[in-house]
């Protein structure tokens, strides 16, 4: 039987990139001492305050169908929210609710690239963006992120790869996997190539509500020059630790928002309304969980960088942002999937390969900062031991 071109588009997406993280699920159920620390998630529950809102919900009968664009009182809250952050109006027609960012991300590429565009995306990026932008049809160009920039993406970089077929930026701040935030000064030179080009920017913006105390969130979306061009999404996940519910957004221009509709009514109707008014609640009392959550990821991304440049020969990049360090493994003369993998199985600690993430990652592994901290004191002891291991084979 035939299959369509979508499915040829996104075949061999993913598998060999989540490799370690399957091996180290196999080797915990054998009864494996394994440390994982490859997959992110928030280290706190849901608070009871949202779940109990989304119960009472439904309770009250909110699991009636929604509307196409989602709950009015979340669109509100959403874009109350938006209009303080960006500095200027923006109204509930300019929101469309999704089930989670990644649904957000898929219906805004599809409404904004299709075969014969390209996409430029920084090197590396979160693991399932090639496949959304594949599966518009479009080309993924990636734009490499230098560990000496320190993982921020360049104007110079963007400029010397857009052709005639470039349709838009997908920019992510705070980035995933590397922690970086972009200034705002490099939103300003992103922004003067997208009017100069006339393409549109996508701004993955999920961790924004776990910035480290160091750096300062700059959004594309408070610059009035860029309102016709600039698309953000994002979600409750990590803000409020809430993964789970699938609840999220974009928020765009209201000729965009109004073309995606009917496309957004398609593929879901909208989202739920008792997850619409558990999010509408969690946007209007903000985060009691993210303050933790920065507090804690911060002080294990400082240690892991103190213990392991005084310990061993292996290099951290310091995060300003998310759930995520990197660890530079050159040291070791093995590439990252290779070190991730000797690491599993004679350290007993689970990383994610760079490379998963990008070209540009090929020498690092991406390490989850969401482990409790005795695992996490655990962890360094045990990459550190290792390191010396792997010294002495060296030698």
């Amino acid at each position: 039987m035939k299959h369509t071109a979508i499915t040829k588009r996104l075949a061999g997406l993913g598998g060999a990139k989540w490799e370690v993280y399957l091996k180290a699920k196999d080797l915990v159920a054998q009864g494996r001492d394994i440390i994982e620390m490859t997959i992110g998630e928030p280290d706190v529950p849901t608070p009871d305050t949202l779940i109990d809102a989304a119960t009472d919900a439904m309770h009250r009968g909110r699991t009636t169908y929604s509307s196409g664009r989602g709950e009015a009182g979340l669109r509100a809250a959403l874009a109350e929210q938006y209009t303080r952050s960006a500095g200027r109006d923006i109204t509930a027609d300019q929101v469309l609710c999704f089930p989670g960012t990644q649904t957000a991300l898929f219906a805004v590429l599809m409404g904004v690239a299709e075969e014969g565009c390209e996409v430029l995306v920084g090197d590396p990026m979160y693991a399932t963006y090639e496949g959304v932008i594949r599966a518009s049809g479009a080309d993924m160009i990636p734009v490499p992120l230098r560990p000496e920039n320190g993982f921020r993406i360049h104007a110079k970089d963007i400029a010397a790869r857009i052709t005639p077929r470039t349709t838009a930026i997908l920019l992510t701040t705070p980035h995933n996997p590397t922690g970086s935030v972009l200034t705002a000064a490099d939103i300003d030179a992103v922004g003067a190539l997208a009017v100069e080009h006339d393409l549109w920017i996508i701004s993955d913006e999920v961790y924004q509500e776990l910035i480290f105390d160091s750096s300062v969130f700059t959004s594309p979306l408070s610059r009035p020059e860029l309102a016709d061009r600039v698309i953000v999404v994002s979600s409750i996940s990590k803000s409020h630790a809430a993964p789970g519910f699938r609840s999220g957004w974009c928020v765009g221009p209201e000729a965009f928002t109004q073309a995606l509709l009917p496309l957004s009514e398609t593929m879901l109707f909208g989202n739920q309304p008792f997850i619409a008014d558990m999010t509408e609640k969690a946007i209007r009392d903000g985060s009691t969980v993210a303050p933790g959550m920065r507090a804690r990821y911060a002080a294990r991304a400082d240690l892991l960088e103190r213990r392991l440049s005084q310990e061993s020969a292996l290099k951290v990049h310091q995060p300003q942002a998310g759930m995520f360090a990197m660890i530079d493994v050159s040291a070791t003369g093995l590439n990252g999937n290779d070190y991730a993998l000797h690491l599993l199985e004679h350290g007993g600690v689970a990383v994610m390969p760079g490379a998963s993430f990008g070209e540009t990652l090929d020498s690092w592994v991406r390490i989850a900062l969401t482990v409790d901290d005795a695992d996490f004191d655990a962890a360094c002891d045990r990459i550190i031991k290792h390191a010396s291991l792997l010294e002495k084979e060296i030698a």
